[in-house]
Formats: C-alpha cells, structure tokens, sequence
C-alpha cells in the first residue's frame, strides 16, 4: 500500500523524465510554438516549470510548516522566466528542470510526513489551503504544463494538417476563445 506523498512523489518524479524524452534534442520547429494564441512554447512551459521548483513549491511547503497560517506565502511571479532564460537552450532549461526536481524531491523527503498533511498554510489570494491541497496542486501543475507542451507540439502542425484539424480536439482547443489565457 501506497501513501499520498509516496503517489505524489511518484508522479513528480516522473516529469522531468518525460520532458527529457520529448524535448531533448528536438528540432527548434516542433518546439516553437506557443499552445494558444498568446500561450506559452514548450520552452517557456520548461522555465516556468523552472521557476515553480525555485520559488513555489518546497518554499512554500517549508513556510506552511514553519508559519502555519500566520504569515501567507510569498506571491509567485509565474512570469519570472521571460527573458531570464534567454540565453539558455532548450535542452540546457529541460536539464536544470531535473536538477532542480530532484533537489526538491530530496528536500520535500526531509521536511514533510503523512502526519503533516492536514496542516494550514495562508496562500495570498486563496486563504487558508491545507499541505496536501499545495502537494496535490503541484503535481496537478506538472500534468497542465506537460499537456501545455503537447498542445505547442501539435500546434507547430496545425496548418499543415489541413482538413484533418477537425479530428484533433488538440488543434481545435487553439481556435477556442475560451482557451485563451485571461
């Protein structure tokens, strides 16, 4: 039998291998491509994802544990990779991603156990969350962005799949206005 954060660690694990089997050593034509009109290349999704390891998840973890709900987490500049990572290749960020990941892992390992999952924290626009409602939340975020990066692969095709688009929920969700990031 399995515990939470032995399932949660499992799926993070996972990750930044399966970023490293489809963007290592991609050619810069499948990975240009933002996900919607506006959205982010798979490249962005990689620094941001950068980012979430350096300033979110574990932070905030050792604040809930160290605070509880008296001081709120630190807001989280989802942003803080545009022009950071400029100078950086795509399998350079895909490589830093894992460093970083299992870093995290180690430090996650070493500060929480299943009896700490029921504890509050204070996040700055959402109130009072409990440590598994963050763990869960970050694996949930892993899954978005990895779907992110798909949906950038596919959209480097969409015009040249022709008729074809109207099969592909992955190209359609492109033209949904409602998919648009707002």
């Amino acid at each position: 039998m399995t515990t939470f954060l032995d399932d949660t660690t499992d799926l993070l694990e996972r990750t930044p291998r399966v970023l490293s089997a489809l963007l290592k050593g991609l050619p810069e034509t499948w990975a240009d491509t933002p996900d919607i009109d506006g959205g982010w290349r798979p490249r962005d999704v990689v620094g941001h994802l950068i980012t979430a390891d350096l300033d979110n998840w574990v932070v905030r973890t050792k604040r809930l544990l160290e605070k509880g709900t008296s001081e709120p987490f630190e807001p989280f500049d989802r942003f803080a990779h545009q022009g950071r990572d400029d100078d950086q290749t795509l399998d350079q960020l895909v490589d830093r991603f894992a460093g970083l990941r299992a870093e995290n892992l180690e430090r996650l390992a070493e500060l929480v156990a299943d009896g700490d999952l029921d504890r509050r924290g204070k996040h700055p626009a959402l109130g009072e969350v409990t440590l598994r409602e963050l763990l869960s939340t970050w694996t949930a975020h892993d899954l978005d962005h990895v779907s992110q990066i798909f949906a950038g692969m596919a959209g480097s095709r969409d015009t040249d799949v022709g008729p074809f688009k109207v099969y592909l929920g992955i190209l359609l969700r492109r033209d949904d206005p409602a998919a648009k990031p707002g």
